[in-house]
């Protein structure tokens, strides 16, 4: 590793221990890579910086972040909690699997897991523990349910990284379904054999009929019906995914005032002030780490790295099994949207020299960066939720290990069986 490199991931590190905000510590890190290089002048990474906010795919990510904040305002959140408990309140663990579910339905309209765990930690929580659950099994049912909203589109991860490593959005989200639903299900089923031994009981006594599940479905339709609109538009050539992230925050405009009428001009300010705040934040993120991408490629490390990796092993199998764990030790320790543009130019071109699918590979990387924020010691979902509910992490943690051990083992299926993922890209693109 050259002085260069190394002293842009001691910088790096040394401040996010210190507690500086992440989107300084990479630019600050970043910078240094050129303030002491002797091959490349300071100007160019102020340049990196401006072209990396000039990317016309990278619009998605604050038009999604403004039409899940639009769409918080125009009753969809309560119609899709609604929907929730007619669906699986009966089932035992009924209150958790409300939670399991909504997360799913919330996925096609926030794109956030920490927005989504919040959400329900202040909605949900406080009545799952009124109603006998432990504490600890509520929060890591709600922090680690909210892992489905990083597949499910439109998630935000999986736009940045089919920015950073251009790949096709379009595809990503595709893939990105069968997964998000087979999470939900393996969820649903941890959930169920806890609730079962512990005897927590069902939220309603009987079955829910068909005319009150059609009823349900059809006070939440326009909120249902939205990702399946995205898919259709992106997949029907009608929107680019840029241009379809608009389209998100005019359907939630159009569904909030003339269908709901429940958006209001002072509702709508407030989400634009809050929209303005997020994309901040990220934007900022993402301009930094575009200095980062370019001091990265420029010293050569990721040819370095994939040389050491792929003197351990050529099976993609165990390379992408070595990534994982690698994956799932970093995102316990630094925050996702990060994770992501900082390690795609460096993992994607390692499992392309293998013949791993890069839609493949960008839903299992966006299943474990996300994964580590709902892991000690510095998981943001978990400590959000913690918090809200007022848990201990060391409860927090004992009663999480099921649904990690849930997690991990259809991570391996991911792995194993990639048609999972690709099944629908395959067939619709």
């Amino acid at each position: 590793m050259t002085p260069e490199m190394t002293l842009l991931v001691a910088l790096f590190f040394g401040l996010m221990m210190l507690g500086v905000p992440v989107a300084f510590a990479i630019g600050i890190s970043g910078f240094s890579f050129f303030a002491i290089s002797s091959v490349m002048p300071a100007s160019i990474g102020v340049q990196q910086v401006a072209s990396a906010s000039q990317s016309f795919p990278l619009l998605a990510v604050p038009f999604f972040v403004l039409a899940g904040h639009m769409m918080n305002k125009t009753g969809i959140t309560k119609r899709l909690i609604r929907c929730s408990e007619v669906l699986v309140s009966w089932m035992a663990g009924g209150m958790a699997q409300v939670c399991i579910v909504l997360s799913t339905l919330m996925g096609g309209v926030s794109g956030s897991a920490v927005a989504d765990a919040a959400m329900e930690a202040r909605i949900l929580g406080p009545d799952l523990i009124k109603n006998g659950y432990s504490r600890g099994f509520t929060c890591a049912t709600i922090a680690v349910c909210s892992l489905i909203t990083a597949t499910i589109p439109p998630s935000l991860g999986l736009i940045l990284y089919g920015f950073v490593g251009g790949v096709s959005i379009g595809r990503l989200f595709l893939a990105g379904v069968i997964p998000g639903l087979l999470m939900m299900a393996v969820l649903m089923f941890t959930v169920w054999g806890i609730s079962k031994r512990r005897g927590y009981r069902s939220a309603t006594a009987e079955r829910p009929t068909w005319a009150a599940m059609r009823a349900a479905v059809g006070d939440a339709k326009w909120a249902l019906l939205f990702p399946v609109a995205l898919l259709v538009a992106i997949r029907g050539g009608l929107f680019t995914p840029s241009e379809v992230g608009a389209f998100a925050v005019v359907y939630a405009v159009v569904v909030g005032v003339l269908l709901h009428r429940e958006l209001t001009w002072k509702d709508a300010m407030d989400a634009l002030l809050q929209g303005a705040i997020d994309n901040g934040l990220i934007v900022l993120i993402i301009m930094f780490s575009g200095m980062v991408g370019y001091a990265i490629i420029f010293a050569q490390a990721p040819q370095a790295i994939a040389a050491a990796m792929l003197g351990l092993s050529h099976n993609p199998l165990v390379m992408l099994g070595m990534i994982v764990v690698f994956l799932l030790i970093a995102g316990c320790f630094v925050e996702a949207t990060v994770l992501v543009l900082l390690l795609t130019p460096i993992f994607l071109p390692i499992v392309r020299q293998l013949g791993v699918d890069d839609v493949h590979f960008g839903i299992v990387m966006m299943t474990m960066v996300t994964f580590g924020g709902m892991t000690p010691p510095v998981g943001v979902a978990m400590f959000t939720v913690c918090g809200l509910l007022d848990c201990p992490v060391d409860e927090y943690l004992v009663e999480a290990l099921p649904h990690i051990a849930a997690i991990l083992l259809l991570v391996a299926a991911l792995i194993f069986f990639p048609g999972l993922s690709l099944f629908l890209p395959n067939l619709l693109m």
